[in-house]
């Protein structure tokens, strides 16, 4: 992944589905085919799509643009729909006054081809099969359930992770897997002082303090939160961590196991990342909730 001071610009693709309610054209498609679903696009081609569960996310990371008064953000349309299909969709992003203006339809075509050549940081989609096909080409990459779940209201860019296999490597989850919680925090606990390796979302994260470096600290419109299920003492390694990398977090919740969803509130999340399921399915019908599927598919 190239780093945003090398190319200037953090960049999200991002699924038709997860931007806006699809749901009643999705379900002309399944019940019945291609062919209809293709003529109800056109008929109704003029009419503005509602908001989907990514459109929250999706608006307040280009209003960083209008802030510091410079493209530093672009967000990509990378699309299973047909150019023809696709009107309806663009011509909903001008309705929305939402500055996108590069899309790839794909005709039914998997769109994850095309993150790299985008040089996305981030790809988010309804279909768990891109996503996974992201992650494994090195992009972080997940699955917005689609819970239609409330927006906070607020200007202020809110962005939760998990940390095992999301942050960082899946290298601890291997030990409590296979020895339990005693033998993870003993493992933790011993190695403290050695950073854990990077996951699927470090570049990301890196990008995003990139970010909220060119603002004054009072004045940043981003803020990000580590929300764990991990407890003293395998706090230390991850704090360590963080240091070893130079990114900082705002926020870190160690909950010990705790049911997340209710922090997740608290904190006002805009987007929340875990790669468990049971997790995710929890939380979405609070803030919205990307599954990023690494061990837990």
């Amino acid at each position: 992944m190239n780093d945003i001071s090398a190319r200037d610009k953090l960049i999200v693709g991002i699924s038709s589905s997860a931007l806006f309610d699809l749901d009643a054209s999705n379900r002309i498609y399944e019940e019945r085919g291609l062919e209809a679903y293709r003529q109800y696009q056109i008929v109704h081609e003029d009419e503005v799509l509602e908001p989907g569960e990514a459109y929250p996310f999706v608006r307040k990371l280009l209003r960083i643009n209008e802030l510091l008064r410079a493209p530093r953000v672009e967000v990509i349309l990378l699309s299973r729909n047909s150019a023809d299909t696709g009107l309806r969709i663009f011509n909903s992003i001008r309705a929305h006054a939402l500055d996108i203006s590069r899309a790839a339809f794909c005709g039914g075509e998997r769109p994850y081809r095309y993150v790299h050549a985008f040089g996305c940081d981030l790809f988010l989609s309804t279909h768990g099969e891109d996503v996974a096909n992201a992650l494994d080409h090195g992009v972080a990459a997940a699955t917005l359930l689609l819970a239609r779940s409330p927006a906070n209201p607020a200007q202020e860019l809110r962005i939760a992770f998990d940390g095992d296999s999301v942050l960082f490597s899946g290298e601890a989850d291997e030990v409590f897997r296979t020895g339990g919680l005693e033998a993870f925090a003993a493992a933790e606990e011993a190695a403290a002082g050695e950073p854990l390796r990077g996951g699927p979302f470090k570049n990301f994260l890196a990008a995003l303090h990139g970010l909220q470096r060119e603002f004054r600290e009072r004045d940043c419109p981003i803020r990000t939160a580590l929300v764990t299920a991990r407890s003293a003492p395998a706090h230390e390694r991850v704090i360590r961590t963080l240091r070893a990398w130079d990114i900082r977090l705002d926020e870190c919740l160690f909950l010990g196991g705790a049911d997340k969803t209710q922090f997740l509130q608290a904190f006002g999340a805009d987007v929340f990342f875990d790669d468990q399921r049971q997790n995710c399915e929890r939380a979405s019908g609070r803030v919205a909730t990307g599954h990023v599927p690494t061990g837990d598919r």
